[in-house]
């Protein structure tokens, strides 16, 4: 296996290279794939059916009734509009170009429906959640995620259905997920004792790094097992992840020009990095699931031996008719979406907290009234310590900090599959439907103060006291909603909730003497999800 390892290493530190900045993207935009596109349309084929040609046109007066932006160019349609954090972007363009929470946005040769208001939402995501339950096709997550086959980015039908109930009733179950709390705790152990030392020393400690290390290690346990550390494989998850972040991160030429595509040098150039991840990810996961179907069925072992998500699937192989790519697809994503989500939420807390001392102070005395450790060495708060205390500011702390900075601001684009009407428009079938979660948590129409991190708002007597994560109030979708809300809500809440509590339990936090004039750069930077951009370094104290 190291010998697997560290060649593959090499080519991920080749493949992650430096993003090209936004002006930069738009000028290749510009010259490169104006051109193909113009070429594309002169070389196609004029034997479009007179049928197809009506219904296109059809199509294409249903969609000009939307309310759009003016300033749409020819090929590039309103891409030139959308900044470097495009969820601020489309809030913007909505605010000024939107009615009724619906704007039409032509990205590329793609008509998007851009919905920003909690009454679109709800219609998109219940009302019509039958009909935009699909996504819609990317010929790098198609590599990524072998055939698009994992539970995030499957099309809806009769896979998906079948991938989503092992998610939900095999994979991510309550008691599931708890069964792997001593592992949380474990790595829990580990992250306090690195920062102990930092703080016996006086040192600053990279929370960010530490944060990200955790929530990675956390997950690697769950997939594959307990011996996820041999030989570096938790190190070679976490860049992996970090590959296809890079990939499938942000506004892609290839999903908004998909006849480009078509083209097999741009095909070749589009796709050649996908496909050696890819790889990567392959010999990876080949080699766990051999070795773990070489051990005895997890039905057959010793009863106290905890099964991990390889050994799930390799369970229910035959129940569902899995293929082999099928299990490395529901591994890949389990990977992908879990590890950011947690971390995120984790560093923003601290960050938020840090920016709000009174409000630091109120959440140490809340866990450390509430729980007693006492001075033994290596002690930390339990799961099960947390669910016998009151500690609703924490779990407040936690929404306030989903609210203000979730994740993935912009849900993953739905595809509707057939027409329908919302707020008096007719949205044709095969349109491309992206909810701004973001926006909804914002709306000062909606929200007190939206704009200020407040955990009061989701105390008992606060105006938002009544919501939760799952997705029942479209003011608040840190998760989403409908049949393609995230499944792994149970496990990633856990996770964050052991980490800060201890977080702020055993430390006292400072920034370090050269940033207390400065504070916090809050600068951040759009993928997969949004994260910051520069590392949070902090300086802990042991209370006395």
């Amino acid at each position: 296996m190291a010998q697997v390892l560290q060649p593959l290493r090499h080519v991920l530190h080749e493949l992650m290279l430096p993003q090209a900045s936004a002006p930069l993207v738009s000028m290749l935009l510009i010259i490169v794939v104006c051109p193909l596109v113009a070429l594309l349309m002169i070389l196609r084929r004029p034997s479009t059916a007179a049928t197809a040609t009506r219904s296109a046109s059809d199509r294409e007066q249903l969609l000009s009734k939307l309310p759009s932006p003016p300033g749409r160019l020819p090929v590039i349609g309103h891409l030139h509009l959308v900044g470097s954090l495009p969820h601020v972007s489309l809030r913007d363009l909505a605010a000024r170009h939107g009615r009724d929470g619906l704007m039409l946005l032509r990205l590329g040769a793609v008509p998007t429906l851009v919905v920003s208001s909690p009454r679109a939402a709800q219609a998109v995501l219940r009302t019509h959640d039958h009909l935009f339950a699909s996504r819609a096709y990317s010929p790098v997550t198609d590599i990524l995620f072998y055939g698009s086959t994992d539970v995030a980015f499957a099309p809806y039908g009769e896979h998906w259905r079948q991938v989503r109930k092992i998610a939900t009733t095999h994979l991510l179950t309550a008691r599931k997920v708890r069964s792997y709390r001593r592992a949380r705790e474990h790595e829990v152990r580990l992250v306090v004792a690195k920062i102990r030392e930092a703080a016996g020393a006086g040192a600053a400690v990279d929370l960010s790094e530490l944060l990200n290390c955790f929530t990675n290690d956390v997950v690697c346990h769950a997939v594959s097992g307990k011996f996820f550390r041999e030989e570096g494989r938790n190190r070679l998850f976490r860049e992996l992840v970090e590959a296809n972040s890079s990939l499938i991160g942000g506004f892609n030429v290839e999903d908004y020009f998909p006849a480009l595509v078509r083209l097999d040098v741009v095909k070749r150039m589009v796709c050649a990095k996908a496909r050696r991840v890819k790889s990567m990810w392959d010999e990876l996961l080949e080699k766990l699931i051999d070795d773990h179907a070489s051990r005895l069925p997890a039905a057959e072992r010793d009863g106290g031996e905890e099964t991990d998500f390889i050994d799930v699937l390799l369970s229910v192989q035959q129940e569902y008719k899995l293929t082999r790519d099928h299990i490395k697809a529901q591994l890949a994503i389990m990977f992908e979406a879990g590890t950011d989500t947690s971390f995120i939420v984790l560093e923003y807390a601290m960050v938020e907290l840090m920016q709000n001392p009174g409000l630091m102070t109120k959440l140490q005395a809340e866990v450390r009234g509430n729980i007693l450790l006492g001075n033994k060495q290596g002690m930390v708060i339990t799961e099960d310590e947390l669910g016998n205390s009151n500690l609703a500011y924490l779990k407040a702390v936690i929404k306030e900090t989903l609210r203000l900075h979730m994740p993935a601001p912009l849900l993953v684009p739905h595809l509707s599959m057939a027409d329908c009407d919302i707020e008096g428009y007719t949205i044709p079938a095969g349109t491309r439907a992206i909810v701004n979660s973001w926006a909804l948590a914002r709306d000062p129409s909606c929200w007190e103060k939206p704009e200020e991190f407040m955990p009061e708002r989701f105390m008992e007597g606060g105006s938002a006291a009544a919501m939760d994560y799952k997705g029942n109030d479209f003011r608040y979708l840190p998760f989403g909603a409908g049949r393609r809300i995230c499944p792994g809500i149970t496990f990633a809440s856990c996770t964050i909730e052991v980490m800060l509590a201890n977080l702020v339990y055993h430390f006292h936090w400072e920034l370090p003497p050269g940033s207390k004039e400065k504070g916090i750069d809050m600068t951040e930077s759009f993928g997969v999800t949004v994260h910051r951009t520069h590392n949070l370094l902090l300086v802990p104290a042991l209370p006395h």
